[in-house]
């Protein structure tokens, strides 16, 4: 269970950025190896990082870490995400999106309030979310 609270966040986020050749990852590689379907099958865990991402509970300290690298990812259009996290991040945008729309308006609404990151990265946004 360890980091898989690192990659939903990044996950959560990574649709907003821009797509990049660059292998190297500045997150950890640990997030690479979480079963992403195993997270979405598992309702408990959605809510709990849910709660943890948004403020409405508590965090483990690999939350926090989440937290803290979201406005990283965002900021530097994913620069620092590996192929296999951006992957990962879209897998889980497109469920997010499908599934639990009101969980991904709030997820928006925390991260991206002005609509700054929406706007820049809608195109791409949209490629893997259809």
């Amino acid at each position: 269970m360890r980091g898989i609270v690192v990659l939903v966040v990044v996950s959560m986020s990574a649709w907003l950025c821009q797509a990049a050749d660059d292998e190297k990852s500045g997150y950890p590689t640990s997030w690479d190896h979480v079963n992403i379907d195993e997270v979405l099958g598992n309702e408990r865990l959605v809510q709990n990082y849910a709660k943890c991402l948004l403020e409405k509970g508590t965090c483990s300290p690999e939350g926090t870490e989440l937290k803290k690298a979201i406005p990283d990812a965002l900021k530097t259009g994913c620069t620092k995400c590996s192929q296999k996290q951006k992957d990962g991040a879209q897998k889980v945008i497109k469920w997010l999106v499908q599934k639990k729309p009101e969980l991904w308006k709030e997820v928006v609404e925390k991260y991206d309030p002005s609509g700054e990151y929406t706007k820049k990265y809608e195109k791409e946004y949209r490629t893997f979310v259809n």
